[in-house]
């Protein structure tokens, strides 16, 4: 944005000025200290240098995981209090066990990680509930979602597991399915953006 100023060798036309041509005038006292810190000390910058990846062989960010999981299991192995579990969080140790698990009976791994289509689809829609205004009305759709898909869920890992199991003890094989659906239902309608 430019002011407009009258040219000298002709008047009655305006030549643009620019709005801040002033201030390369203003003077500042050299008694005026400066709060703040500048420069950014060199410590820290190596510091930040070294925790990147970028420059990491494969093999020691390999290492660098495996120390962090074997650490998470010595938490869980001889619980204490602690905030690193949470704040430096890792899908590799849930993996590792999970993947273990599943040596002994990956059909009913696959039928219950392919029943969590429903509730995926309620997160999503819960999500998108949860950008309108929060009110009893959206608590209500998004519980009505989840029940709806929370039963969806059930109803399609039953029909999987119904042939596996002896009619006396379908109630038996449902059961743990319910709990962990439910607990997933559970997340997805308790979930509030912060």
């Amino acid at each position: 944005m430019a002011e407009a100023v009258e040219s000298p060798g002709d008047p009655g036309t305006t030549t643009p000025r620019p709005l801040f041509a002033g201030l390369s005038d203003i003077s500042i006292p050299q008694d005026i200290p400066v709060e703040g810190e500048i420069t950014i000390p060199v410590r820290s910058r190596i510091r930040e240098f070294d925790s990147s990846t970028l420059n990491e062989s494969v093999q020691n960010t390999i290492m660098r995981d495996l120390k962090a999981v074997g650490k998470k299991f010595m938490h869980v192995l001889y619980p204490r209090k602690s905030n690193t579990l949470l704040r430096d969080w890792d899908l590799w140790g849930p993996l590792i066990l999970c993947v273990t698990l599943a040596l002994s009976f990956f059909q009913s791994l696959c039928v219950l990680g392919y029943c969590i289509l429903p509730l995926t689809m309620a997160m999503l829609v819960c999500r998108l509930v949860l950008l309108a205004e929060p009110g009893p009305i959206n608590f209500m759709v998004r519980l009505f979602v989840v029940i709806i898909m929370f039963a969806w869920s059930i109803v399609a890992s039953t029909a999987f597991l119904a042939d596996s199991q002896p009619p006396n003890r379908k109630a038996l094989a449902v059961y743990p399915v319910f709990l962990f659906y439910f607990v997933i239902s559970w997340m997805i309608l308790t979930f509030t953006p912060q």
